[in-house]
């Protein structure tokens, strides 16, 4: 049986959380701040420039996809993050090195303004990275809830009436599904007994959904 459905308009700011504000995080960033500035175009952005057909092919009915779905409008999004190095979003824009200095000087002021918050981390996770903007925690479980805190602080900070968290950090070692991933007691009881299956992808996770903020995987974790 069909059903017709409405989604509302979005309204207010939309805050896009990434863990991880190295080469993927902060080329988003730019690339989204270059065009609200007129620099430059959504070349290459499904939700920009994509058009989705409506209807038989004779009917000529071809809306652009971000004027056809109610998606938030790219004057809405601010952002915010986390990563283990504290430079600013130039700084790490200019290290990455996938934009060049001629794509972000003209927005210099905009991405320096963005620094990232300290990190959920443990290097043995990802062997080859480290840095010293990482919380200090006693439990897993003080972690998530230091994350959680973060997001309503970012929220507040920023404006936003909703937030979204896409994991921008390096792909961390494999973990098998273990015991503690069975359910949501499982893995909270997995983080107060510090659990080596639970990375801080998982908290990062945990606390996006815990805060009512969709989380999405940006990396192969």
């Amino acid at each position: 049986m069909s059903q017709n459905t409405k989604n509302d308009a979005p309204d207010g700011k939309l805050l896009v959380l990434t863990p991880g504000m190295g080469a993927v995080a902060t080329t988003f960033i730019a690339g989204v701040e270059s065009i609200r500035k007129g620099h430059t175009k959504p070349i290459g952005s499904l939700t920009q420039m994509q058009t989705i057909r409506l209807g038989a092919r004779s009917e000529n009915r071809s809306p652009l996809i971000k004027d056809f779905l109610p998606l938030a409008d790219l004057n809405d999004l601010t952002f915010g993050g986390w990563d283990v190095k504290p430079d600013n979003v130039y700084d790490a824009c200019l290290h990455a090195n996938v934009l060049k200095p001629q794509d972000v000087d003209p927005i210099a002021d905009f991405l320096k303004g963005i620094k990232p918050m300290s990190a959920a981390f443990e290097q043995k996770y990802v062997k080859l990275l480290d840095g010293p903007n990482v919380k200090e925690f006693t439990t897993k479980k003080d972690l998530a809830e230091q994350l959680r805190e973060d997001i309503r602080n970012k929220m507040k900070e920023t404006g936003a009436s909703r937030a979204v968290m896409v994991w921008c950090g390096s792909t961390e070692v494999y973990q098998s599904p273990s015991a503690c991933h069975m359910s949501a007691e499982a893995f909270e009881k997995g983080m107060e007994d510090n659990d080596e299956a639970i990375s801080p992808s998982q908290l990062y996770a945990y606390a996006a959904i815990m805060e009512g903020v969709p989380y999405a995987n940006g990396a192969p974790n």
